[in-house]
């Protein structure tokens, strides 16, 4: 075997090659710009859609040409579009208001060097290529006055968190000021618990954060009731009180970008209760802006309806008749009128546009206050996504078989007469319903991590979007495996379902899982089922190896009465007379139910179809409607001619061919 070549080559190497990177990306952000000066002139839409999804499947085939996945191709240029995005609509929203052109902005926000709100900041003032002179403030009201008084050019408040929800002191605080909305941003937010060098987790007792990171980290903190919680007006106070304390049994919760300024170590990362965290601020100055009718735009309003029955559902039908998406409602008391609210609404639109000039002059008849708080760039960029045919194989055109609509239903949550358009359940990267197609696959526990690992990056590589993990009652350590487990799969960004099998289940499967799914032993269990009704996560209902068609769908009716309208029906297969140990996959039924219910439903065959007929089966329930196909991959028999891989190879195929 030949010798590798020394280490500190290889990595010399890889520096050159990312130097290399760098110069790149930088001369392809450059280009970038030069694609705004041209849609400038021609006054085109920043995005273009069509064109974006070209170059991700273009690239997705060279990338696996390369010996790259798909995922990996298409993750790094969607954050190359969304900066390219970004940049495109700063360049454009500064020419068209040259007055707001500077060297340098001063900035006031909320505490000091190191705080979200100066990450920001700071992020803000760099796709501007401007330097910012800050101002540290201690209260909204505060930020609201230097704005005001001229001591800032601009604020900036955060508005909304992905975890802890809206702020609500700050649409307090713009009620009361003449400052317009210029602009928003919105950052990732990774809570980090930091401390002084040479610190450990063993170590740690008293926590400094701020209100809001205690809240999106309250299920971290819950399990480490030793910990005492220090409030502080902001995560900067929180990182400087650690810093200057220089004492190892202190930590603070923030970013490891901010505390690398107060010379703090991470001790634990990915504290936030939820995977995804983000935050949104908003930008205020003394003056509205000019936004250039190419740029995506958001409108914030505020208003009061009078007092009347459906006051605020008549002002809600005036923007739905002009097409106008309302992405944020947000209701706050109004000082000193007991009982009566303030609105306030995010509209996507542009303010010069006549539909939304159409319609604030129609809510000027009809509401009591109505006041325009400033219209700005959209800067949340949606990812370009292919569909999983263009991600695996290449798509078929052919038409598959039409189902006939039974015309006669009872008008129940799941029945087409209650609802005629599809249900679409989206979670992560599963899209199931209307016409969108999903592969899950099914483990069984126990398995140690480092096997589970191995197993996740697989099942991404060969397609699938979701991972049931069933059998969690014979996971020994289970909490902290399934949280392990859970972030191996986020890894490769496929959905963590839990399998309720047992009622002792169902608390973990709450806690931790991205969908639950409940067995078909438990599908008569009502109590279980208003619980998944109640929840906010997707529920996939299986069904009962002994129930009736009737019996599954009046099971799917609870869980929606109780307000949970993610609802998948899973079909696995039922018990008959045939002594074959085995049951039988009932295909009629997925016939039935697709005639009957606007409900998605996915079907799997594992359990009653030998292991070289499930490639045929699976493009059975493809013509037939199916909205996916589910995979035990414990059910396959390793010792068959098939091998797994080149199984799952060929059902895949025959679900997304």
């Amino acid at each position: 075997m030949n010798k590798p070549q020394p280490l500190d080559h290889t990595r010399e190497q890889i520096t050159s090659l990312d130097n290399d990177l760098l110069a790149l990306l930088a001369r392809r952000r450059e280009l970038s710009l030069d694609v705004a000066r041209s849609k400038e002139v021609d006054v085109r839409p920043i995005r273009d859609t069509i064109r974006e999804k070209e170059l991700l499947s273009r690239l997705v085939k060279q990338g696996r040409e390369q010996g790259l996945d798909a995922h990996y191709v298409i993750s790094l240029y969607q954050s190359i579009i969304e900066d390219s995005v970004l940049n495109q609509q700063a360049y454009l929203h500064g020419r068209a208001n040259p007055e707001t052109q500077q060297q340098q902005y001063c900035i006031a926000y909320l505490g000091a060097r190191g705080s979200y709100s100066y990450l920001a900041a700071s992020r803000y003032c760099d796709r501007r290529q401007v330097e910012m002179q800050d101002l540290g403030c201690q209260s909204f009201d505060e930020i609201v006055e230097a704005v005001e008084s001229g001591h800032a050019d601009y604020g900036f408040l955060p508005i909304e968190n992905t975890s802890s929800g809206s702020i609500n002191e700050v649409y307090d605080v713009l009620q009361h000021t003449s400052l317009a909305i210029v602009g928003e941003t919105t950052i990732e937010v990774g809570h980090c618990l930091l401390a002084n060098s040479g610190s450990s987790i063993n170590d740690i007792k008293t926590v400094y954060a701020h209100p809001q990171p205690i809240s999106q980290c309250s299920r971290y903190l819950s399990q480490h009731s030793e910990f005492k919680l220090e409030y502080c007006s902001s995560s900067a106070e929180a990182m400087e009180m650690v810093c200057n304390a220089n004492d190892n049994s202190v930590a603070a919760i923030g970013s490891a970008e901010g505390g690398a300024l107060y010379q703090l170590e991470a001790v634990e990362t990915g504290l936030a209760n939820q995977k995804v965290n983000q935050s949104r601020f908003i930008v205020v100055a003394r003056k509205a802006v000019e936004v250039p009718s190419q740029l995506p735009a958001k409108c914030t309003l505020i208003m009061a309806t009078g007092q009347k029955p459906g006051a605020l559902v008549e002002a809600l039908l005036v923007l739905k008749a002009r097409n106008l998406n309302m992405s944020k409602l947000e209701s706050r008391p109004i000082p000193g009128t007991p009982w009566e609210e303030m609105f306030y609404l995010d509209i996507d639109a542009n303010l010069s546009s006549e539909p939304m000039q159409a319609a604030l002059k129609e809510l000027e008849r009809t509401t009591r206050f109505i006041k325009v708080l400033g219209c700005y760039p959209c800067e949340t960029v949606k990812p370009t996504q292919l569909s999983n045919s263009q991600l695996m194989i290449e798509p078929n055109t052919s038409k598959t078989t039409a189902v006939t609509t039974p015309t006669s239903h009872k008008q129940q949550r799941f029945s087409k007469q209650y609802k005629n358009e599809p249900t679409q359940v989206i979670c992560g990267q599963l899209n199931l319903g209307n016409g969108n197609l999903g592969a899950i696959a099914q483990v069984q526990l126990p398995l140690d991590l480092q096997q589970f690992e191995q197993m996740a990056k697989e099942l991404k590589e060969s397609g699938f979007q979701a991972v049931v993990i069933q059998g969690l009652s014979q996971q020994s350590d289970l909490i902290s495996s399934i949280d392990k487990f859970k972030h191996a799969l986020s890894q490769f960004n496929l959905v963590c379902i839990l399998a309720i099998e047992h009622e002792t289940d169902l608390s973990m499967a709450i806690q931790f899982a991205d969908v639950v799914m409940l067995a078909g032993n438990l599908m008569y269990n009502q109590a279980i089922l208003s619980q998944l009704g109640s929840l906010l996560v997707p529920v996939i209902l299986e069904r009962n190896a002994m129930a009736s068609v009737d019996d599954l769908l009046n099971a799917a009716e609870e869980v929606l009465s109780q307000g949970n309208q993610q609802l998948i029906l899973c079909e696995s297969g039922v018990t008959t007379l045939n002594n074959s140990g085995k049951p039988s996959l009932d295909l009629a039924a997925l016939v039935e139910l697709k005639a009957m219910s606007h409900l998605p439903v996915v079907v799997n065959p594992s359990y009653a179809i030998d292991a070289d007929q499930l490639a045929t089966f699976a493009k059975a329930i493809k013509q037939l409607k199916g909205d996916g196909v589910m995979m035990n991959l414990s059910a396959i028999d390793t010792t068959a001619p098939v091998r797994p891989d080149e199984l799952i190879k060929a059902v895949l195929g025959n679900l997304y061919h």
